[in-house]
């Protein structure tokens, strides 16, 4: 983008105005030179020894380009200039996206891989989810983490780096060593219920079975339902681990997960159920959830505004200034070079 078509002029056709000066020059009648000057300069000797022509027409000359430059710069004040900053698009909506973490102490379990690093299931959820949430520009996010109670712990935002950022702060055992995934559900559409998004959708993530909270989790499920709330669900963990010390290892399935309530869930709800058993499992699963609900194609956009009419005024005032002040300078300038000439003639 070029400088200039980063400007623009809210009153243009003030421009018309630009040769306002010298039509007034043409139309209206010269000053008859014949009659005598209305102005007595006193001290009119001192200035004999002065030469007169070219001095005060260079005067005139600047008075007059000075005159030209004021006017211009006033014009251009009048006209509002603009400056226009680069366009930024703002996302516009389509749904309202919550993500329920679960926080409970079965989440501390390393059975996750990454990079030839072993991790435990919530530093796993961290890097992936954070990924997703940063590409869902576009969606109001907000975020609940939950163990044995649920806490909203950012409401609906377009901020996603916020949101990210919570997320990665959260600490397994926060919100209690058991689980309440129909409280989490439910605390979901209590901050979903009457919102105006087209879609609102929940990602539910835990790794284990429902032990805790008021509400079962299938009854959360069908209030959900009610309010229009697809849920997708991803139970997250390795299908077995080992466990015990270094000499003494065995291997153990993980059956915490009740994945049987857990599709229930999602299928009640018009969601999806997913089964993470690693990384590059959970990965893909946010992906998949990328392309189900994708982000809103539409958006709007605006072009920051700066006025920019203080900087041709102050220098239009300047200008003003400057033609004030000159003709008492060279006047000034002249007594004091008749004075200077007529003590050195009388001193000859």
């Amino acid at each position: 983008m070029t400088l200039i078509s980063n400007i623009q002029f809210i009153w243009p056709w003030i421009f018309i105005l630009l040769p306002l000066p010298l039509l007034l020059r043409l139309l209206l009648p010269a000053s008859d030179k014949n009659q005598d000057a209305p102005l007595h300069i006193p001290f009119i000797e001192d200035f004999n020894s002065v030469p007169h022509n070219t001095g005060f027409i260079n005067q005139n000359k600047l008075l007059a380009t000075l005159a030209i430059l004021a006017w211009c710069c006033l014009i251009l004040a009048a006209s509002r200039p603009q400056w226009l900053g680069e366009r930024i698009d703002i996302p516009v909506s389509g749904r309202d996206l919550m993500m329920a973490v679960d926080l409970s102490g079965s989440m501390a379990a390393e059975d996750f891989d990454i990079n030839g690093k072993t991790i435990n299931r919530l530093q796993a959820v961290k890097i992936v989810a954070s990924e997703f949430i940063k590409h869902r520009e576009g969606d109001r996010i907000g975020l609940i983490l939950f163990g044995q109670q649920a806490y909203l712990q950012t409401p609906l935002t377009f901020d996603t780096h916020t949101v990210s950022t919570m997320l990665q702060e959260s600490l397994i055992g926060i919100a209690g060593k058991m689980t309440a995934i129909g409280d989490a559900i439910g605390l979901a559409i209590k901050r979903l219920n009457g919102k105006s998004a087209e879609k609102q959708v929940l990602i539910l993530l835990t790794d284990g079975a429902n032990t805790a909270g008021e509400v079962t989790p299938l009854k959360a499920a069908e209030l959900a339902a009610q309010e229009n709330l697809k849920i997708y669900t991803i139970g997250i963990g390795a299908a077995s681990r080992e466990v015990g010390s270094f000499i003494f290892k065995q291997t153990i399935k993980n059956n915490e997960i009740d994945e049987k309530t857990l599709s229930e869930i999602a299928t009640i709800t018009g969601g999806k159920y997913f089964r993470a058993h690693n990384t590059a499992e959970l990965n893909k699963i946010y992906s998949l959830i990328d392309k189900l609900e994708p982000v809103e194609q539409e958006s709007q956009s605006f072009r920051p505004v700066r006025s920019l009419f203080i900087w041709p005024l102050s220098m239009s005032l300047f200008f003003a200034f400057i033609i004030i002040i000159l003709p008492f300078i060279m006047e000034l300038k002249h007594k004091t070079t008749g004075l200077l000439a007529k003590g050195t003639s009388r001193n000859g």
